[in-house]
């Protein structure tokens, strides 16, 4: 292995442990707010207006905007399609709420399952537009074996604990939807032929569905806008974060290939939340070894997996 390959490895890692520092990032900041669908607005609309800057001088994005905008004027592809962002803002929304409960690590386990899960119905379906894909044994391992991963890294919380386990069953759900969202991304892809275009319309839906989404809350509910926390600073990171990976994914992907960056980002994803929760843990979280024995198994189920799981993170979680 060269040097030149040792760096993207790294990187790759790198950009996995990023995905469990936003979680951190956006459940202190939930947490901080007492508002998980608040949090997720000013995490999502931060993105917005940094993606947004970079779009006003970069005539590749804004190129493929163009192919978008006659592809869908062509109906080559579904107008239903490019509401994807509108599952990323769900899948931060319940981020938010989920990690000041159970932790980043924990939450890390359960996403990656839900997302494993969801790979066998989004490929069955073909929702990538690469057409039907058959549910192998292997496929189908790699989902069980994620699942039990989950199960055995919140086997110390089973009894008594109804909230925590209602939160873990929420992780799982915000991984598979996050799975449908980015088979959907594939979708778009392929005609914007740009990924920054593709991630300029999911923050741009996400933030629209979050603002009318808490607009909706504080009319009906009891909810009202929070005052932004003075601090720390980086409660404040999530948007520019997912920004980064998008660059980071962007370029690394091209070289390393879509499997090896999937198995290096689930790593670095694991290890991070296991650091975080050790180093900057949520009120409550203990680190067991339960949830080291499952976040082994994790790992182990998405090497099971193969290149099958291997878009797991091709696209960014928002």
């Amino acid at each position: 292995m060269n040097k030149a390959s040792q760096r993207l490895d790294i990187l790759a890692t790198v950009s996995g442990a990023m995905i469990a520092l936003q979680a951190r990032a956006n459940g202190e900041l939930s947490h901080r707010l007492n508002n998980g669908v608040e949090a997720a607005l000013i995490s999502f609309s931060s993105g917005l207006v940094i993606i947004s800057i970079v779009t006003l001088f970069s005539p590749s994005i804004k190129l493929g905007v163009r192919n978008l905008r006659s592809a869908v004027s062509r109906r080559e592809i579904p107008r239903w399609t490019l509401f994807a962002g509108a599952l990323g803002g769900s899948f931060v929304a319940i981020q938010t709420h989920t990690v000041p409960v159970i932790g980043v690590a924990i939450y890390s386990v359960a996403s990656i399952a839900g997302q494993t899960g969801a790979s066998l119905l989004v490929d069955r379906l073909g929702l990538t537009g690469g057409g039907k894909k058959g549910i192998t044994f292997r496929r189908l391992a790699a989902a069980l074996f994620t699942v039990f991963a989950v199960l055995v890294s919140v086997f110390d919380r089973i009894e008594g604990a109804n909230l925590e386990l209602l939160a873990v069953v929420l992780a799982g759900f915000a991984g598979a939807v996050v799975g449908v969202q980015r088979a959907l991304n594939g979708r778009i892809n392929e005609f914007t032929h740009q990924s920054f275009t593709t991630s300029l319309l999911n923050f741009f839906m996400g933030t629209a569905f979050l603002t009318l989404f808490f607009a909706l809350i504080i009319i009906f509910g009891n909810t009202e806008i929070a005052p932004l926390p003075a601090g720390p600073w980086w409660i404040y990171t999530g948007g520019v974060i997912g920004v980064i990976y998008i660059a980071f994914t962007s370029k690394i992907v091209q070289h390393l290939g879509v499997l090896t960056f999937t198995l290096f980002s689930v790593g670095g994803n694991l290890l991070g939340s296991l650091i975080i929760d050790l180093v900057s843990p949520t009120p409550g979280v203990n680190i067991s070894w339960y949830l080291v024995t499952g976040i082994a198994l994790t790992y182990l189920g998405v090497i099971v997996g193969g290149e099958n799981n291997s878009h797991l993170q091709k696209s960014v979680k928002q």
